[in-house]
């Protein structure tokens, strides 16, 4: 089973065990941190309800905060003597999926609404 989660406005494929890295995110090490599920998917089943479609609240957890690799910017007009040279190194932070995908609140709730609904005589 693998989960779509937003975050740093990107959208990453994850699955138990993965080790990402996002933009910096502004938490400690060791720290757990939120992502938006978009959807889960399995050989199967998509779950696309944003109530069952989530992780649990333990299951991201900071391993390091970094600078990713440098990117070169050079400008260059020619015939002018016109050169500038820059670079840039983006604040990342690298995430580890633990526990299950797909586990958390999704199999609690949805129990409950449905025993709401057939109490109120609706289907």
């Amino acid at each position: 089973m693998y989960a779509i989660v937003a975050t740093g406005g990107k959208q990453l494929k994850v699955v138990t065990g993965d080790v990402v890295a996002v933009e910096k995110i502004d938490a400690a090490v060791g720290e757990s941190v939120k992502f938006d599920v978009i959807f889960l998917a399995d050989g199967d089943d998509i779950v696309v309800d944003p109530a069952r479609a989530c992780l649990g609240d333990g299951d991201r957890e900071v391993v390091e905060q970094f600078k990713g690799e440098k990117a070169i910017i050079f400008k260059f007009k020619k015939r002018k003597g016109y050169k500038r040279l820059k670079g840039h190194r983006q604040n990342l932070t690298r995430v580890r999926i633990t526990g299950r995908v797909g586990q958390g609140r999704s199999q609690e709730g949805r129990g409950q609404e449905e025993d709401r609904g057939a109490r109120r005589g609706r289907r």
